[in-house]
């Protein structure tokens, strides 16, 4: 159908059960994905105010978009929980033919809970305590590794799927505010170009889409907001919304998008205009 492309396609965003994930989620079932969207917990999304429980929002996207939706919860940073959440997907909706790699955020030790929505105090490359260290590098770049490692087999061997890793502008450029999850997004991009060096014989492309700042229900807690750059419209000189970023990964999982492969795509209305 031409309004669902992704018709009969299983997809997989990890961190889904709010802010930016939530919005990819729905816009893949939208388009005809049947989607597992997952979480920490089981009241993941009571975080930020955007749901009580996973099963309530997969309720609520697959109402939004018309679709089939699972919710699914577990450590993306632990091996047998990213194998046994890989396991339950596959077993429900079909093999995995997109996996939006998603889950991360500059989340310490102490979980959203603590602080301002999580981020480590100090949050610089001296003073930031070392399990904050570990707590950023294994949310953003293990998981991701963790979860590319189990679904890219079963695609190797259907010769068939798309990986979609979600990094940062943070990863792009020097700073001393965020600078180990800076650290882990620039991980993050590297070895998207190097999964998709290893995947291109096997016709799987494998791309990073990398947003500046957009709003979201933790991005207004954990960030000094200039108020001018919340407009909508008219201007590129603005932060981004979720269904921007959510376009991009929609069209890499399409299609269109299946001679693109190892790209950091960076989606933040043109503030970085120099090489990746």
């Amino acid at each position: 159908m031409k309004d669902k492309p992704l018709a009969g396609q299983v997809a997989w965003v990890t961190g889904s059960s709010r802010g930016l994930g939530r919005v990819m989620a729905t816009k893949l079932c939208q388009l005809g994905a049947a989607v597992a969207i997952h979480g920490t917990r089981f009241d993941s999304p009571r975080s930020f105010g955007e749901g009580e429980s996973m099963e309530q929002v997969a309720r609520d996207v697959a109402a939004e978009a018309g679709g089939e939706v699972m919710p699914v919860w577990g450590d993306v940073t632990d091996e047998a929980e990213v194998t046994r959440m890989t396991d339950a997907v596959q077993a429900r909706l079909g093999p995995i033919d997109i996996l939006v790699a998603n889950a991360g955020g500059d989340i310490g030790a102490g979980g959203t809970g603590v602080g301002r929505g999580g981020r480590p105090s100090p949050d610089d490359c001296i003073g930031i305590p070392l399990a904050d260290i570990r707590a950023v590098l294994d949310r953003n770049l293990l998981s991701c590794i963790l979860c590319c490692r189990a679904v890219a087999p079963g695609m190797m061997t259907r010769k068939h799927g798309r990986i979609i890793t979600i990094g940062s502008i943070a990863g792009t450029f020097g700073r001393d505010d965020g600078a180990i999850y800076a650290v882990a997004k620039a991980a993050v991009h590297e070895y998207t170009r190097c999964l998709a060096v290893q995947l291109r014989p096997y016709n799987i492309p494998v791309n990073c889409v990398a947003p500046g700042g957009t709003v979201t229900n933790r991005f207004l807690v954990i960030h000094n907001i200039d108020r001018g750059k919340l407009i909508e419209e008219g201007t590129l000189d603005r932060y981004g919304r979720p269904h921007e970023v959510a376009s991009v990964v929609a069209f890499l999982a399409s299609e269109e998008g299946r001679f693109i492969s190892g790209q950091v795509i960076r989606v933040d209305g043109g503030s970085q205009c120099w090489p990746a």
